[in-house]
């Protein structure tokens, strides 16, 4: 299979466009590949360093402050276009992939009009404004959430959950006293995200101080931008702080109660590891998408919310020791995520690429 993919600058789009990267290969080993994206932003370095050709275009999401700016940025997108246009017929795929961020828009779009299939991937449970556009220019649609069937096109979006989840499962459970922790007692984590979360984070500082003498453990991996503001308090021997951990799921694996942000890939994990969570989603996000993708869960009955406006001193505490302690409360949650479960999601991503290069997709 020649595969032309295309996500850009987040975790949350490039992670899942290599999830189906590495199901292409275990299906089909000789296939090839072709990763367009950004020139200045996460996956110029995360692609080339996993040995996957990289081909960078000059390209910039519009500034709703500055409007001056929007002249070079279309002045950029109309280059990018004839670029990726040339490379696009250079590359001769059999397939075009976009799987979030607004690189995707030239990628999709010219493939279309060169007479190539296409497919695009949507994480959130709330499209986002560049596959909402390039609907249009893709021959079908691969959803995460089921909410987002009644946003998009029947009859060419199709439930293929985030690919992410599969990565997930693949991951060695790690042993908790490799991070100091005990391996009887319960562990709370609580993650804010790779970059950190910085008036949670602020928060968490005092609130921390409320988990001395608890019964079970708590793991905070802060994020790289909060670490120095967090760790410089000394806390009781049942707290434990970290940067920043490669792998995350691994830890999942042996975590009883997880406290995140609602980015679509960490939900994805949470649902196929079946960890119980309290959600609290970022607010700074692009039409609220995190709090759309928390009621997901939230609706099931297999998560709870708390919005940040509302972390007062105690309330994280008190919503942790609610359901740490009660064993019916998690079993429910764990239940509830259960049902949420897409099985294979790589794998049937793979499939439907296959059926639309094979002509059989209906």
């Amino acid at each position: 299979m020649r595969v032309v993919i295309s996500a850009g600058g987040t975790g949350g789009h490039i992670y899942p466009a290599l999830a189906i990267i590495n199901k292409i290969k275990e299906m089909e080993p000789n296939s090839e590949f072709l990763y367009i994206g950004t020139h200045n932003r996460m996956e110029k370095d995360i692609i080339p360093e996993k040995g996957i050709p990289f081909k960078p275009i000059e390209i910039y999401g519009f500034n709703k402050k500055n409007l001056l700016k929007n002249f070079q940025t279309i002045k950029c997108l109309f280059k990018a276009f004839r670029d990726v246009k040339k490379i696009i017929k250079e590359f001769n795929p059999d397939i075009v992939i976009g799987v979030g961020g607004y690189v995707t828009v030239p990628v999709i779009v010219s493939a279309k009009k060169l007479g190539y299939k296409t497919f695009l991937h949507e994480q959130n449970s709330l499209p986002g404004k560049s596959n909402k556009f390039l609907i249009k220019y893709c021959d079908l649609i691969g959803t995460s959430f089921p909410s987002s069937l009644k946003l998009l096109p029947k009859g060419k979006t199709i439930l293929t959950g985030n690919p992410c989840s599969e990565d997930a499962l693949k991951r060695k459970a790690i042993n908790k006293s490799e991070l100091g922790l005990s391996e009887t007692k319960k562990l709370v984590l609580i993650v804010m995200g790779s970059l950190g979360a910085g008036r949670v984070s602020e928060y968490m500082k005092k609130e921390l101080n409320n988990f001395k003498n608890k019964n079970y453990e708590v793991l905070f991996i802060t994020g790289k931008s909060s670490y120095e503001q967090v760790a410089e308090n000394k806390y009781s021997e049942n707290i434990k702080i970290l940067p920043f951990y490669e792998g995350l799921p691994s830890i999942m694996k042996k975590t009883d109660l997880m406290v995140t942000r609602a980015g679509a890939s960490t939900l994805s994990e949470i649902i196929a590891l079946n960890v119980p969570s309290i959600i609290i989603p970022s607010p700074f996000v692009a039409n609220n998408h995190q709090y759309i993708n928390a009621l997901d869960l939230v609706n099931e009955n297999a998560a709870t919310m708390i919005e940040e406006k509302n972390l007062k001193e105690g309330t994280l505490v008190e919503a942790i020791d609610k359901i740490i302690n009660d064993e019916d409360k998690l079993e429910k949650m764990k239940t509830n995520l259960a049902k949420l479960q897409v099985d294979d999601s790589a794998l049937i991503i793979y499939k439907k690429l296959r059926e639309l290069i094979d002509g059989k997709n209906k």
